[in-house]
């Protein structure tokens, strides 16, 4: 693990692998990078693992003020500290939403962008749509399935500010995160053991929206998502690939949230080959 303090505050991150340089970032808010290690990468690109501020080894924010933006800008630190000229940025699910205002922010910074199951805003109606996803979750489930009442309980709950709480609800509700958890769960022993959370009570609520702004993006951008990924969904997927002009899109069919799990041939592949093209 390295640390960089930048205006007092302490970001820390994993260097893995050779090649041009690429920052990683997980989604959120709090939860910790570990999950989103990628060895297959590593073998192409100098992989930049970033423990967000606020999640793990990095500080927490004395205002709570966990902006796209300020995301955006302590990445930036990192990559401009290690030297890099241009660098690719993949971002998994709110680190797809800091993906795209690294693009906005850091235009000349950005090599080429991977938004992983991420979407172009933050608000209520991400919510709302994912709520209705996980209902159809629910509804593909066999009648009266314990999986789904448990599942569906840990979204409706009402969780309290602090990490037991919201690490309880994140296992209960991690089975809706995936197209089969039952098939793929007997190879995720090691995986599962990696997923944790910091919980900061004095986090502010963040709105976020770039809808208005895709077309601004013109660095090369890869659009990954997957087909059954209630909370960041092909609809907001396509939404991105219709509104950044010459982005790629790739749908995997059989994939959640967790492509890089799912279908790692597919979603490896594609990052392989955007990447070697740019």
């Amino acid at each position: 693990m390295s640390e960089l303090i930048v205006g007092g505050v302490k970001v820390s991150y994993h260097v893995a692998g050779s090649g041009p340089l690429c920052l990683v970032h997980s989604g959120g808010p709090g939860i910790h990078y570990d999950y989103l290690r990628m060895p297959e990468l590593e073998q192409h690109l100098t992989m930049v693992y970033l423990e967000p501020v606020g999640t793990g080894n990095s500080d927490l924010l004395p205002d709570g003020d966990y902006s796209m933006a300020k995301y955006a800008y302590y990445a930036d630190q990192v990559a401009q500290h290690l030297g890099a000229e241009k660098v690719f940025f993949l971002g998994h699910s709110q680190g797809g939403f800091v993906g795209l205002q690294f693009a906005l922010d850091y235009p000349d910074r950005l090599r080429g962008l991977i938004v992983y199951d991420g979407m172009a805003f933050n608000g209520p109606e991400l919510g709302e749509e994912a709520f209705r996803q996980l209902e159809e979750y629910v509804a593909r489930r066999p009648a009266g399935d314990p999986l789904a009442a448990q599942v569906l309980a840990a979204w409706q709950e009402d969780t309290q500010e602090d990490k037991a709480s919201q690490a309880d609800a994140l296992r209960r509700l991690l089975p809706a995160y995936f197209r089969d958890f039952e098939e793929i769960v007997p190879r995720l022993t090691d995986w599962l053991s990696l997923v944790d959370i910091t919980v900061d009570p004095n986090r502010q609520q963040t709105l976020w929206d770039v809808r208005e702004r895709l077309a601004e993006i013109e660095a090369p951008v890869l659009v990954i998502v997957g087909a059954y990924d209630f909370i960041c969904g092909e609809k907001w997927g396509r939404q991105l690939h219709d509104g950044i002009p010459g982005s790629e899109l790739v749908v995997l069919p059989d994939s959640g949230h967790f492509g890089h799990l799912e279908q790692p041939g597919e979603f490896f592949g594609a990052i392989t080959r955007f990447t070697t093209a740019h």
